[in-house]
């Protein structure tokens, strides 16, 4: 027969060392379980952050655009024209993420401008003319401006953004958008009617907060009372205004859900915010007055027209880690990234 007394003592033992051991090794499996599921979970996040829209591989085709500088229309590859476009439309130090959302843009507005025959070129799609289309520049012409470091350092940046998205385009029910695109906001876009007249589903108002770090964001015009009453009537020969007591004859009646002013009175008069930003050159139709005895201060937010993707909005987003395509997607509702070529 065992001993009873040292069969005691190694129940005592194992009762005591075995929750310790098994305590042990549970925590071991925990924390190796728990790295496991956290370095799975970093890369499925990481995973779905990327998408991968090239589908096709085709040549690119070539594309008729009016020079306006020579006043001959020329056929030039696609991919070609948008090097010239994406290095006179945006920053060339800007993030790659942001140049390529550019790029997706300019290539989007020549399809439009394609399929819904809106050029006013005839036989062209676009012209190099950033007034009217979009800004375009030759090798040679940005070699000559911008010089050979720029061409040495810079330009190959470019040219990525635009080969690394070949065909993309940007698409609403399947067909191209109008990619309208502008430098800053005021901190949020504008919708396009508010603006424009003409109401798209997809250029929607949308926050852009990162727009107040860009150089243009604020600014400020200072201009006499009497200047301003002078430009006024230069404009509006019905208008009734007098240089005295301005604060009582200028009212802002609305807004756009952007925060440009819609509508303004002057005196007898109601005109619209942009009317004022074209008569006074102002960044924007976002504005503030300041009445002085003798002067008004203008205080502006955003520069451009304010609808769609706002370019330094772009960038901050860039900045931030997001792609080109969730760059497009936010500022352009509802739409969808498709490879043509």
């Amino acid at each position: 027969m065992n001993n009873p007394l040292g069969i005691l003592a190694g129940v005592i033992v194992c009762s005591v060392t075995l929750p310790i051991f098994l305590s042990v090794v549970s925590y071991d499996n925990i924390e190796t379980n728990t790295s496991q599921k956290q370095e799975q979970l970093i890369e499925t996040k990481s995973s779905q952050k990327y998408i991968n829209y090239e589908t096709i591989d085709k040549e690119s085709p070539g594309i008729n655009i009016y020079n306006h500088k020579t006043n001959k229309t020329e056929q030039m590859d696609i991919e070609e024209y948008l090097y010239g476009v994406l290095s006179g439309e945006m920053p060339s130090d800007f993030d790659i993420e942001a140049l390529k959302a550019q790029a997706v843009a300019a290539r989007t507005y020549v399809m439009y401008n394609q399929e819904n025959k809106t050029s006013k070129h005839k036989g062209a799609a676009v012209c190099t003319d950033y007034t009217h289309c979009q800004e375009y520049k030759s090798y040679e012409e940005l070699k000559e401006s911008k010089g050979e470091d720029w061409i040495k350092d810079s330009y190959p940046i470019i040219k990525q953004a635009v080969d690394e998205t070949k065909g993309h385009i940007i698409t609403y029910d399947g067909e191209p958008i109008l990619p309208l695109y502008f430098s800053t906001s005021s901190g949020k876009t504008e919708n396009s009617e508010e603006v424009f007249s003409t109401e798209y589903p997809y250029l929607r108002s949308v926050d852009s907060p990162y727009d107040k770090y860009a150089p243009k964001y604020a600014s400020t015009l200072k201009i006499s009372n009497k200047d301003f009453v002078r430009k006024l009537k230069n404009t509006y020969s019905d208008i009734n205004i007098i240089e005295d007591n301005l604060s009582s004859q200028i009212k802002i009646l609305s807004r756009s859900d952007g925060g440009s002013v819609e509508k303004i009175k002057l005196g007898n008069k109601e005109v619209t915010g942009r009317d004022i930003r074209n008569i006074l050159n102002l960044n924007s139709a976002n504005f503030e007055i300041k009445f002085d005895t003798n002067s008004l201060d203008f205080v502006v937010k955003g520069y451009g027209h304010g609808v769609g993707m706002s370019q330094w909005g772009a960038q901050g987003m860039a900045e931030e880690g997001y792609k080109y395509y969730e760059i497009l997607s936010h500022y352009y509702k509802d739409t969808i990234i498709k490879d043509l070529y």
